[in-house]
């Protein structure tokens, strides 16, 4: 089923400059920066009880945490490349209608998370298979942080309406109030209090809710004056299975990188603590690469997805072509800056010396990845904002299933070492593979 399909076939053209790319980029590269940073200061501070296995309860249960909540990861993505298609179009009334779609999907799918917790706390410790003292850890952290999920998921929904917009400096707004207030909660509640990992916990959900009613309110105040879309609207049958279809294929593709993501914990944990600790480390480095090139990645989405609801060829081009370029240009300052002050940071985030020795030995793997990443990431905001959500699911598990080739016989073969090449070898796949579709998907979309 192709989803790039606009109601509007009258062409709205705009001219799309470096400017207008980076008006999106930079703000939401900070805003999302915050994010992984938000896992580097709760690894820091679990990090400062010097205990390997608390290190690894939080990085099991943060995966844990990350295959459940981020599989609905469609709900800002979704949202976005929805939204700014009707930004393109000029049709303010589908702009809400999709995001009211969107809180409701959020709502009833948090809730139904909460309520099969028990059974997703039980299934992550059978996955991880991780030692008695690291499943008592992700036990203890997985149990108080799913109670957000229904908070969680409305966030997302709320960031995607705003960055379909292409409001970049909102988004960030919202994400700094956010992952900040979890931040000072956690550290708070961690170190001050001595609650552990638990306050680390809480300190997320706390800051979730806080996030949540931010952004309330600013689209209350948004809202407060102008035209209101009719229920009718929203129910839409149309749309509503044009979204569900777009978000089925997003929720695949999300599964499939976080099973990738799962996978290479659980390898880690195979490995011993002390490994599977260091992994944690630098995943979380790959995450600050990851999230830094995010900001390009979502104006590629929010200008793609316009130039589609324009139907303005054009645009689309240039869109394609400025935010490639921006994304390789940080990524190799990204790969830079790891390389040069890795071992620096991972002194501070932990203070065991034999964690500290085996994530040095991996630096290079962890600090490369956002160069061997950037096109993935780039395509996949084309292709979001473009709707082209079939191609996504393909290639993901094209790529996928080559992942678990390599990581069969790679981990065998160069145990860690073997494990981060193959994961590596899944985001260039996944790269070069979507970079692949996008002339015959464009010639289509714009002559139809």
């Amino acid at each position: 089923m192709d989803h790039a399909q606009p109601q509007d076939r009258v062409s709205h053209p705009f001219t799309v400059t470096n400017r207008l790319v980076l008006s999106i980029a930079l703000p939401m590269t900070l805003a999302y920066l915050t994010t992984p940073l938000l896992g580097i200061a709760d690894t820091a501070i679990v990090g400062q009880y010097g205990d390997a296995a608390l290190l690894g309860g939080l990085a099991a249960g943060a995966i844990v945490f990350d295959v459940v909540f981020t599989t609905f990861n469609f709900l800002r993505s979704g949202t976005t490349g929805l939204v700014a298609q009707a930004y393109g179009q000029g049709n303010a009334l589908e702009e809400q209608a999709v995001l009211w779609r969107a809180l409701l999907v959020a709502l009833a799918a948090g809730v139904l998370v909460v309520l099969l917790g028990p059974f997703v706390i039980a299934g992550g410790v059978y996955f991880m298979g991780a030692e008695p003292e690291v499943a008592a850890a992700m036990r203890a952290y997985v149990s108080i942080r799913i109670l957000a999920a229904p908070v969680s998921l409305i966030n997302y929904a709320i960031l995607g309406y705003v960055l379909g917009r292409g409001e970049g400096v909102l988004g960030l707004v919202l994400q700094f109030i956010l992952n900040g207030t979890n931040i000072a909660l956690s550290m708070f509640l961690a170190l001050s209090l001595g609650w552990g990992i638990e306050g680390v916990a809480w300190g997320t959900v706390g800051g979730e809710a806080v996030g949540m009613l931010t952004g309330f309110a600013v689209l209350a105040w948004r809202f407060r004056r102008g035209p209101r879309v009719s229920l009718r609207r929203v129910f839409d049958t149309p749309r509503i299975v044009r979204m569900v279809a777009m978000n089925g294929d997003i929720m695949i593709r999300s599964f499939s990188l976080l099973a990738a993501f799962a996978l290479f914990t659980r390898q880690g944990a195979q490995f011993g603590t002390v490994t599977l600790a260091a992994n944690a480390i630098l995943m979380n480095f790959f995450l600050v690469a990851g999230y830094f090139l995010d900001g390009t990645a979502t104006a590629a989405e929010q200008l793609a997805g316009r130039a589609v609801g324009a139907r303005y060829r054009p645009a689309f081009l240039r869109s394609l072509r400025l935010t490639v370029a921006w994304g390789f240009g940080l990524a190799i300052a990204m790969s830079l800056f790891l390389l040069l002050a890795g071992e620096a940071l991972i002194a501070f985030i932990t203070t065991a010396q034999d964690v500290r020795m085996a994530a040095n030995t991996f630096l290079p793997w962890a600090a490369l990845i956002s160069i061997s990443g950037v096109l993935a990431f780039q395509m996949d905001g084309v292709f979001i904002g473009a709707t082209w959500s079939r191609d996504m699911r393909n290639t993901m598990l094209l790529s996928f299933a080559l992942y678990l080739a390599c990581l069969f016989f790679l981990t065998r073969s160069f145990g860690n070492h073997g494990l981060w090449a193959a994961f590596h070898i899944l985001l260039i796949v996944r790269g070069i593979s979507l970079f692949a579709i996008v002339p015959s998907r464009m010639r289509r979309t714009f002559a139809e």
